[in-house]
């Protein structure tokens, strides 16, 4: 395998889809976001959940963000509450992602019996009304972190294993997997090595997705008092927000910070999937390259492949 110099290195990162403005820009959101997540033990002003001022304060320097109905520090809520809400979206990420996968994996090569029973599984979570579930389920579990990774792992895999098993079937009928096979390698090597390399695109898409959804629905649960009031994270923040009417009360900062970022989280997310998509799709990397060669965003698209003799 070649390994490229700094200077090969740069010129692949410029002319990549992570080169781009939108990209750039989500990379910094997010980083600035899980940086001052992971550092806010050391950088919160006070302690989030012990009151500090008056209650609703408006910001301030001395309160950053103001307080809440209950006098404490928002900004240090709003650091702590991005630790504990980060972490939990970010397992439930990868405990749906990876059980979508194996699922996924399993149905497509195996086949038979063993691809008509995990598709009925996939087909029974995909047709149960997800909200409610997860509202039934989180109500009558104990509440806190481990159930709503609990929650949203079992809600969240059926649509990824449909998405991937799709994608398994497309490369299953590929000639280098009949080779993998007429060459006698075992099945879980064709899976692990021949498969699943190749859906790679596909898979870091689906994750981002996942962590968008599980920090948006963790917030809902929270938010909906379905959580562990106990804990600082940005949906409680909006729950005790509510409770003590902030906003009828004028205190709009107490919905703002953990409201934006949420929002902010999302929107970076989604700025970097777009060029996990753009990798992994030819045609969209193809309409990049031609429209910084000067000619239409579409040209590529329209343009039939020719295959030099």
């Amino acid at each position: 395998m070649a390994i490229l110099d700094a200077t090969g290195a740069r010129g692949w990162l410029r002319s990549s889809a992570f080169a781009s403005v939108p990209v750039t820009t989500g990379l910094i959101i997010l980083g600035l976001l899980v940086g001052s997540s992971l550092l806010s033990p050391w950088i919160a002003p006070y302690d989030p959940r012990r009151a500090t001022g008056g209650i609703n304060e408006h910001p301030s320097w001395t309160h950053l963000f103001g307080t809440t109905g209950q006098g404490q520090d928002v900004f240090s809520q709003f650091l702590f509450g991005g630790l504990n809400t980060l972490w939990v979206a970010f397992a439930i990420a990868i405990l749906t992602t990876v059980l979508a996968l194996l699922v996924a994996l399993a149905s497509a090569y195996f086949r038979g019996w063993v691809d008509d029973l995990l598709a009925l599984l996939a087909n029974v979570f995909l047709v149960v009304p997800g909200l409610p579930l997860v509202v039934v389920l989180a109500a009558f579990l104990p509440p806190g972190p481990l159930t709503i990774i609990l929650v949203l792992t079992l809600t969240g895999w059926a649509f990824g294993a449909r998405l991937f098993r799709s994608q398994a079937i497309s490369l299953r009928e590929r000639e280098f997997i009949s080779a993998a096979e007429d060459a006698g390698e075992s099945r879980w090597r064709i899976v692990f090595v021949e498969l699943l390399p190749n859906m790679w695109s596909v898979v870091a898409a689906y994750f981002v997705n996942q962590v968008i959804f599980a920090i948006t629905a963790q917030a809902s649960l929270e938010f909906l008092g379905l959580g562990d009031g106990g804990r600082v994270t940005w949906g409680t923040m909006l729950f005790w927000a509510q409770n003590t009417s902030a906003l009828i009360r004028g205190a709009w900062w107490t919905f703002v910070a953990p409201g934006m970022a949420i929002a902010l989280t999302a929107f970076s997310l989604a700025l970097i999937n777009n060029a996990i998509d753009e990798l992994g799709n030819p045609r969209l990397k193809a309409d990049r390259l031609m429209a910084r060669a000067g000619y239409p965003r579409k040209t590529a698209s329209l343009m039939t492949p020719v295959k030099r003799k």
